[in-house]
This record gives C-alpha cells, structure tokens and sequence, in this order.
C-alpha cells in the first residue's frame, strides 16, 4: 500500500509501535470479547498506557499531545489488526468524540476532572443521541432535562449506545426546553456511578460488531449538577453536534478504506492457495477481474480519506463533503466486502473466517454516524 502525503516519520513510527502493540496485546483477547459482546476493561487500561487513548488531547490534559493525524494512524492500525469494529469503534467514541466535546465546550474543571482518566482508560465515555424514535433526526428527541435546584433532573429513553455496558461518563442529549426545537437541546454529562434512577438495558443482539457493547439506556428522574452541562449554558446541543459529526463521519471514511484492503488482502491470499477445476482460483480472470475491480475502490477510497484528512487539518472540510466521503466510502466497502465473501464460496459464509466478520461488520457502517440516507439529504441541500 502506498504512504499516504500526511504521514510524516513521526507518524509512521507511531503506527509501527501501535501495530506491534495490538498484535502481542489484543489481538489474543479479541475472540474473548466477540463472546463476552463487550471488550474488557483490562484492554482499555493497556491501550491507555500504551499511550493509544486521546493522542489528539493536549499533554496538559492528559493526552498524547498529538494532531488529528495521529488519531488516524492508530484507528488505522486497530482496523488493520481486525479490531475496530469492537475496540476500534469504543475507543473512537470514548477517545475522538466524548473526549473532544469536552476539550471543545468544557470548563477547565470539567476538562481537568475527566480528560486524563479517558486518556488513561481509567473511565470510558459514551454518547447518547440515538432515541427508539428518532434516530438520525435529532430535533425529535424527546428525552427531557428539567431544570431543578442545582442543575436538571433527565428523563428519556436512548438507544444503540456505543459503550453503553461500560461507560462511566455518557454524554447525553437532551431538550432543557421542549418549546425550541433544535435551540432547546443540550449535553449534559451523566456520571454513571453517582447517577441515581439511571439503569443499563440489554446489551443489544446485533448482527455484526459483536465485541462492540451496544445499548439501551434508561433515565428516570437522573439528578444532573448544573456544572455538568457542557458549553457554559443550555441550547447549544446542535451546534456542538453538526461541528463534531465531521470528524466522526471522516473516521468512518477511513475505517471503510482499511476494511476494503484488508479484505482483499485475505481474498487475494486465499485465492492463490484454493484450487478449483484443476487451477487456482486466482488463476481464473473472473477472480483477477473481480478483485481488480475491488482493488479500484480501495484505492479511491484511501486517496479519498487523505484529500478529507488534509482539509480537516487545514480546517476547510465542511459537513456536506463529510457526509459525501463518508456515504460513497460506506456503500463502496458494501459492495466490496460482499464481493469478496463469494469468493470464498461456502467458506465465507462461515464466522471461523474472518471476512464472513467484516462483512457483517462492515453493513453497520451504512447506518451509524448517520444513515446512507441521511447523508444524501445533507449532500442534495448543497445542488
């Protein structure tokens, strides 16, 4: 694969050290957490001190004191070593996401109290937007937050929450003012041990993702302090969000670009050493043209993801060119990783084999951080 323009030799030897890593550290326990459904806390307190949480989070705060390239090198990795649709994806929450809302719009207290132990692992973060009813259409939340002395009390409902098991502090959206719209929404940190009346659901059944803890969460009457509203004063929920999303979209373009290579990767290998009618399979132009076909897409995808990258870090990517690189990237690692499971016949359908993984994996990628569908909205209100 070639080497992508941003990645300068500090970067490269960052991904190396992650690499390593993640092959002697985790990449043993990752059977282990697809039973369990949940990655163990004992991985996020490696990770952390390995210095693989929070690298885009200030030194002064606890983090790596790095740039948003290095939270791309070690995503990179952690899909490369077939984690990210379980480990990856609790630390791009915890890490790239809960963490950077609260370096964005949080007090020095609240930065001070939480952003050293996210980095250490010590406490892992939540977000929770996703409602039973309203899913990508955040302005129909209706988990309320009612201002009481000293702060609000939260009550609501969310769902698909991405480290709903293990969270210790959950970010939660919720309307302080059910008259407003989307100017009646905020986010207000949930600390979960000292939250009375909050309680975990069901770690969710899904069809992939399976070392990923997915939830329900459930609010009743939960007391919030007032210092625990992040952005200094309610109603500015919406704002916060569409400026994160972008980042978040863009993991999800990078994400989709590794999978693609990884899973011809595997393909290419396993089609050199299958025979059929007395060939190899990779002998036979059908493979050749098929897997050329999927190469042409991860190719596209990777330049895709370092042109986004670049204008993330120079500050010009604007939402609507996230949800395109993230929408096309998605469909694309569709088609490729279904592709490539019929190639390996019966074998790929098999969940021993690590494409029928990904492929299961990969479907989810059209649904969160926004659905397929909403990111051609975003996109057609720019014709």
């Amino acid at each position: 694969m070639m080497r992508s323009r941003w990645m300068t030799e500090e970067l490269v030897i960052l991904a190396d050290q992650a690499a390593r890593f993640l092959q002697a550290e985790l990449v043993p326990e990752r059977e282990s957490w697809e039973r369990d459904r949940c990655v163990s806390r004992a991985a996020w307190r490696k990770a952390g001190a390995a210095g693989l949480l929070c690298a885009s989070i200030p030194e002064e705060y606890g983090g790596g004191g790095g740039s948003w390239a290095h939270e791309a090198v070690i995503s990179c990795e952690i899909s490369r070593a077939g984690l990210g649709a379980g480990f990856g994806l609790g630390v791009s929450v915890s890490c790239s996401i809960v963490a950077h809302y609260i370096l964005s719009y949080g007090s020095e207290a609240q930065k001070a109290r939480w952003l050293p132990a996210l980095a250490t692992g010590e406490i892992i973060g939540a977000i929770a937007m996703t409602e039973p009813g309203a899913g990508s259409d955040l302005k129909a939340i209706r988990t309320q937050a009612r201002p009481c002395e000293g702060g609000y009390r939260i009550t609501g409902q969310k769902t698909f929450i991405t480290n709903g098991q293990t969270a210790d502090l959950i970010l939660v959206v919720a309307k302080t003012d059910m008259a407003a719209g989307a100017k009646g929404m905020s986010l207000l940190a949930v600390e979960a041990a000292n939250a009375e009346g909050f309680v975990r659901g069901r770690n969710l059944d899904k069809l992939g993702l399976h070392a990923q803890d997915t939830s329900e969460l459930f609010f009743e009457d939960v007391f919030v302090p007032e210092e625990n509203l992040l952005g200094g004063e309610p109603g500015r929920a919406f704002a916060q969000l569409m400026e994160q999303l972008i980042w978040e979209r863009l993991t999800v373009t990078l994400n989709a670009a590794t999978d693609m290579e990884r899973a011809i990767e595997m393909t290419a290998a396993y089609a050199r050493e299958r025979s059929a009618f007395g060939q190899r399979l990779m002998d036979f132009q059908n493979t050749q043209f098929k897997l050329a076909e999927c190469k042409a897409s991860a190719v596209v995808a990777r330049a895709l993801f370092d042109d986004m990258l670049q204008r993330f870090l120079e500050g010009t990517l604007d939402a609507a060119t996230a949800a395109s690189a993230k929408y096309w990237a998605s469909e694309a690692l569709g088609k490729v990783a279904d592709e490539c499971l019929q190639l390996f016949g019966g074998y790929g359908y098999m969940t021993e084999y690590p494409i029928a993984r990904l492929w299961a994996d990969a479907r989810a990628s059209r649904i969160y951080a926004g659905a397929s569908d909403i990111m051609k909205t975003i996109i057609a209100r720019t014709l």
